[in-house]
């Protein structure tokens, strides 16, 4: 086997191929054209070999980058490619919501698979995304990485900022044996929401809150939770998601109404400190480890979920 990490996710390509016991690891070399156009090269032949590409989605350039990296593991001789896209760009466009629109998740997933043989990514944004792949796809969970980390830490408390997040901030406490409540949230505009308390929600003064999200984009939301939480008496407020965006200056909000902020590292920002990769290492040994002993391939599951 081999792992090659995109310009988008060396570093946590780097971390899962340690995890799979050291295997092979390489960076492609790439470079621009003068006119713009990028040109990727892998090295070395890969005939008759498992490759696994690492690469989120998080600009339209990295996208162009994955379709040119499969293409070549593809003219390698590769055996079976395994794309892995940590953050799956797009996906929150998994509905048409005007006439006239794309699906976009529904697109971007369909070009994604085309040199593809398995899909493996982190916490889709809704059910609907996993309907839009015509071949297998296994979707870890970063509950089990945010958790490993929240264990050495003080928590009275854990909040979802609304209630479509209902089903992951449940997860995380049974995972740590902790309470949990969910926002109510009515939105404004694509920056600024209104938040509420739950009336039956539990008194949080003098708690260690933590404010659990699977993305964190121009952060609105999290800093309006945080305001709220803190205006009920909150002792200290953590933030935390999956996949971390910080547009803009997000970051710097964010850090303004809480005590701390992380995330995993399906996209490389400056608070990536929960890694997802033994999750997505898992996956791969059970479905090679399939292949190996001749037996069918697992169908579609989500993997990692405690």
């Amino acid at each position: 086997m081999h792992v090659l990490g995109g310009s988008a996710s060396t570093t946590l390509a780097e971390r899962i191929s340690r995890e799979l016991g050291n295997v092979p690891f390489g960076i492609p070399f790439r470079k621009r054209f003068p006119d713009g156009e990028l040109y990727v090269r892998v090295g070395g032949s890969f005939e008759d070999q498992d490759v696994v590409i690492v690469q989120s989605l998080r600009a339209d350039s990295d996208l162009i980058e994955l379709f040119l990296l499969e293409d070549a593991v593809r003219e390698a001789g590769a055996r079976h490619i395994w794309v892995v896209v940590p953050y799956f760009g797009y996906s929150r466009q998994d509905r048409r919501f005007f006439p006239g629109e794309p699906v976009s998740a529904r697109a971007l997933a369909r070009r994604v698979e085309t040199d593809a043989d398995a899909i493996i990514t982190v916490d889709l944004h809704s059910d609907l995304n996993r309907g839009v792949f015509r071949k297998t796809l296994f979707e870890a969970s970063g509950i089990p990485a945010i958790g490993r980390l929240l264990r050495e830490r003080p928590v009275d408390l854990l909040v979802s900022p609304d209630k479509g997040g209902v089903d992951r901030v449940r997860r995380m406490a049974e995972l740590l044996g902790k309470p949990w409540i969910a926002l109510e949230k009515k939105r404004i505009d694509s920056e600024r929401v209104e938040l509420y308390y739950p009336p039956t929600g539990p008194d949080v003064r003098g708690k260690q809150v933590v404010l659990l999200d699977d993305v964190i984009s121009t952060g609105g939301t999290i800093v309006e939770s945080a305001k709220l939480l803190r205006s009920r008496g909150a002792e200290a407020i953590t933030a935390t998601c999956t996949h971390g965006l910080f547009l803009k200056d997000a970051f710097e909000r964010i850090k303004a109404v809480t005590d701390d902020v992380f995330a995993t590292d399906t996209v490389e920002n400056p608070v990536e400190r929960a890694s997802v990769a033994p999750d997505i290492a898992a996956i791969l040994r059970r479905e090679i480890a399939h292949e190996t002993k001749g037996t069918a391939a697992a169908p579609p599951v989500e993997a990692a979920r405690p």
